[in-house]
């Protein structure tokens, strides 16, 4: 089968490669002797995959590896426990070797997609959409009627963060940096939107009328000083990840004066290992699909060889929505 590897750590640039590789067989590492055989048709582009091309991610694989996490496809073949059975539009989280025309997930990580999805979604659903509902939901304790301040609101965890929210019944605000990145916010449900090189800090205190409940938080960097000063008292700052490279210290004194929170949200290493955890969560996101409150919203599509051009739109924070990788 066609797949993309990662054949050095020198940058999404030169670090891929296109290679014929034998297919796997339904068994997934984390759940040896079972796993469920997925056909790929489009294939999720994110974060880890490009720090994989730098060796600047925690997890490793010897080189030559194939990269990606996610899928959305049809069900070829199941060994073992699964909800979903051969014939199956699923949306798939893998771990590794999605970029691929075959890959395998476990059986607890594979989940149904509506018949009205384009696959592309399935590839957007499960790891922004369940990072989005833990750390809102397990994390956040996010409530009916709080304000939900999500950056990076235009990118896949953002857009799934907002309609989350919206799901949960929360006032949103989107922090964006560009007018096409404001639209694409917009449509995943923000109420507001401010602009990051403005003086978001202050607008969002004034349209909360002292600050938000929550802020989540994927990109860290120097901006997390005055996502702490945006909070009301009892305020949860929710951190997801680092994706503006430099990872932020807390100056303690903040919280203790207002009595606010530092939360970390680290879905992956909490459920990967836990089924039942990824279950439950799951569970709560097909109930908001079928309710008509998750549609997720797809960037960018690029051939699979293509890999490197859309390893170089997120590098160069141009992507808005889910980027994905049309595979078949």
């Amino acid at each position: 089968m066609r797949a993309i590897q990662i054949t050095q750590l020198t940058g999404p640039e030169t670090a891929l490669a296109s290679a014929d590789i034998p297919e796997p067989a339904p068994d997934h590492p984390m759940t040896p002797g079972s796993g469920v055989l997925v056909d790929v048709r489009a294939a999720g582009v994110s974060f880890p995959e490009l720090l994989q091309t730098r060796g600047a991610y925690q997890v490793k694989p010897d080189l030559p590896f194939v990269p990606g996490s996610e899928v959305g496809g049809v069900v070829r073949a199941v060994r073992g426990e699964a909800a979903v059975k051969p014939g199956d539009r699923v949306a798939a989280f893998c771990g590794l070797a999605a970029w691929a025309q075959t890959a395998v997930a476990p059986g607890y990580f594979c989940f149904k997609i509506p018949d009205g999805w384009d696959y592309a979604q399935g590839a957007a659903l499960v790891l922004n959409y369940h990072t989005a509902y833990f750390a809102l939901v397990g994390r956040g304790r996010v409530a009916e009627g709080e304000t939900v301040v999500v950056h990076g609101a235009a990118g896949g965890v953002g857009t799934a963060t907002l309609q989350v929210a919206k799901a949960r019944g929360a006032r949103t605000i989107g922090v964006v940096s560009t007018d096409e990145k404001e639209r694409v916010a917009r449509a995943a449900g923000a109420d507001e939107v401010v602009r990051s090189d403005g003086p978001w800090k202050d607008q969002i205190r004034e349209m909360t009328d002292g600050g938000a409940d929550i802020v989540l938080d994927p990109v860290g960097g120097d901006r997390f000083t005055d996502s702490l000063r945006s909070l009301r008292e009892f305020g949860r700052l929710v951190v997801v990840g680092f994706t503006g490279g430099s990872i932020p210290e807390v100056r303690v004194n903040r919280l203790l004066l207002n009595n606010t929170e530092v939360i970390g949200a680290g879905w992956g290493a909490s459920v990967i290992g836990w089924p039942e955890r990824t279950k439950r969560i799951g569970a709560a996101v097909e109930g908001m699909i079928e309710a008509g409150q998750i549609d997720p919203i797809v960037g960018a599509r690029f051939p699979l060889d293509d890999a490197a051009d859309a390893l170089a739109l997120l590098d160069g924070r141009g992507a808005t929505g889910k980027v994905v990788l049309d595979v078949a």
